[in-house]
């Protein structure tokens, strides 16, 4: 076996055997408008303060957000979203919120339509680590949905399946 710090497709084939839920963190840049990417590294940090975490590669349009904004919002996708999903992580930034519905929070704050929850966080801190920075946020908001998550496993969308 190869070591996963030397080969970044072992690397990549190890953590798809990890099942994740999906979502889509927004922001607004420096002009106020929307800012959108797909990221599946949400993470609980601590109950009291209530954080969470998330990983930005340091390119993506949403790290400079991110670096300067002190809000983001982290939609939860439902199962049924996975176009959702690949528009937030494969269409050009600018044409991202382009015919799909959207709110703002009394605050402001961006939260896409028909998420099964959403996650309003300020920011609380932040940490380069490598390529990805990981930003922490503590919550101070949100609301939920009756709903099934969508998740992604090996490179593929699904379901939930109770046994």
């Amino acid at each position: 076996m190869s070591r996963a710090d030397a080969d970044p497709l072992l690397f990549r084939q190890l953590l798809s055997r990890f099942a994740t839920g999906v979502t889509v963190l927004t922001t607004r840049d420096a002009s106020g408008g929307p800012v959108g990417m797909t990221a599946s590294s949400l993470a609980a940090v601590s109950l009291a303060p209530p954080l969470v975490s998330v990983c930005v590669d340091v390119s993506a349009d949403m790290h400079r957000a991110l670096s300067a904004s002190g809000d983001f919002v982290i939609n939860v996708l439902a199962h049924g979203q996975a176009d959702l999903s690949r528009r937030f992580a494969q269409l050009p930034a600018e044409e991202r919120f382009t015919g799909i519905g959207w709110r703002e929070t009394p605050g402001g704050m961006v939260v896409l339509d028909g998420v099964l929850a959403h996650i309003e966080c300020e920011r609380y801190a932040d940490f380069p680590l490598g390529d990805h920075t990981l930003f922490v946020g503590r919550v101070t908001g949100g609301a939920n949905e009756a709903g099934e998550p969508l998740l992604y496993f090996r490179g593929e969308y699904g379901g939930f399946s109770r046994p």
